[in-house]
C-alpha cells in the first residue's frame, strides 16, 4: 500500500484499493487535495474515476487505504458524521418518485435534522440558497421525473449543497449541461473553493479542467499517474500518453487564463 502524508491538503487519500468481482477498479491510488482549491480528477473513460470517488464517500467501502479529511478519518466515521462533511454528487442519482425538486434538495438537511423528529429551523433557508445557488430554483415546484437531464443535474448539485459539505465531491457534474451552465457551474465551484470548501470534481473536458481547476489528479486504468498544481502537471507529455492525444498550453484572449489546446 502506498502511504504518503498530507501536505497542506485538507483532504489525503492513501493506498485507497477497490475490488468487485475479483476485478480491480481502483489500485493502490493515493493523492491530496488542498483546502481551498478545485481539484479536477482526470481520465479516460474507465480510469476508474466514479470508483474512486465512491470510495472517498465512504459510499462503497474500500478494500484497503486509507481517507483522511481535515484530519479525521472518514472511513471511520458514523455515517450520519459523514454526511455532514461530505457530500457526492453522482452522475445519475435521482429518483422516479413524484417529489418536487425543493423536495429532493431537501433530502440534503437529512443529516442536520434531529435523530427524534427536530427539524432545524434554518433548513427551509438553507435548501432555498442551494437550489438559488445550482441555478434551479425556478424548478422548485416541478417534480424531479419531469424535468430534463441538465435540469435534474443541477437539483442534485442543490441537494449536495444543502448538506453545507466542507467537502464536495462531484462526479461529471457536466452532464447534460449545456456550455453556459457548465461555466456557471465551475464558477460556483470556484466560489466555494474560494469560501474553504474542498472541491474534487471528475471532468471529462480537459480544457475545460485546465482553465479552470487549481489542482489535478490524473489517473490511468485505475491508478492515480500523477497530480499536482494545474499547469505543472498538465504536460503534453502526461496528456499524450495517458489520453493519446497532442497538447499545448497558450493563453486565452478573453480571459487571460492558461488554456490547453487539444489536438
Amino acid at each position: 500500500m502506498t502511504v504518503r502524508q498530507a501536505r497542506d491538503g485538507a483532504l489525503s487519500v492513501s493506498g485507497v484499493s477497490v475490488v468487485v468481482d475479483g476485478n480491480v477498479l481502483v489500485d493502490d491510488a493515493a493523492f491530496d487535495a488542498p483546502a481551498g482549491a478545485v481539484t479536477a480528477l482526470l481520465g479516460p473513460n474507465g480510469a476508474g474515476k466514479s470508483t474512486l470517488l465512491r470510495a472517498v464517500s465512504g459510499i462503497h467501502r474500500p478494500d484497503g487505504g486509507t481517507v483522511e479529511f481535515e484530519g479525521a478519518d472518514l472511513l471511520a466515521m458514523r455515517r450520519r458524521d459523514r454526511a455532514r462533511r461530505v457530500a457526492l454528487v453522482e452522475q445519475e442519482a435521482t429518483t422516479e418518485l413524484p417529489l418536487t425538486a425543493r423536495a429532493v434538495a431537501g433530502l440534503g438537511r437529512t443529516p442536520h435534522e434531529a435523530l427524534l423528529g427536530g427539524r432545524d429551523p434554518s433548513s427551509d433557508d438553507v435548501v432555498t440558497r442551494a437550489l438559488t445557488d445550482a441555478g434551479a430554483l425556478p424548478l422548485a415546484d416541478r417534480e424531479v421525473p419531469s424535468l430534463s437531464g441538465g435540469e435534474r443535474q443541477r437539483v442534485l448539485l442543490a441537494r449536495a449543497l444543502a448538506q453545507q459539505p466542507r467537502l464536495l465531491l462531484l462526479d461529471e457534474p457536466m452532464n447534460h449541461l449545456d456550455i453556459a451552465a457548465q461555466l456557471d457551474v465551475l464558477a460556483l465551484l470556484a466560489r466555494l473553493a474560494a469560501d474553504g470548501v474542498t472541491v474534487v470534481a471528475a471532468l471529462h473536458d480537459l480544457a475545460l479542467a485546465a482553465s479552470h481547476a487549481d489542482h489535478v489528479v490524473v489517473m490511468s486504468r485505475g491508478r492515480v499517474v500523477a497530480d499536482g498544481p494545474t499547469a505543472e502537471t498538465l504536460t503534453p507529455d502526461l496528456i499524450a500518453a495517458v489520453h493519446g492525444v497532442r497538447a499545448a498550453w497558450t493563453t486565452n484572449p478573453l480571459t487571460g487564463r492558461p488554456l490547453l489546446a487539444l489536438d
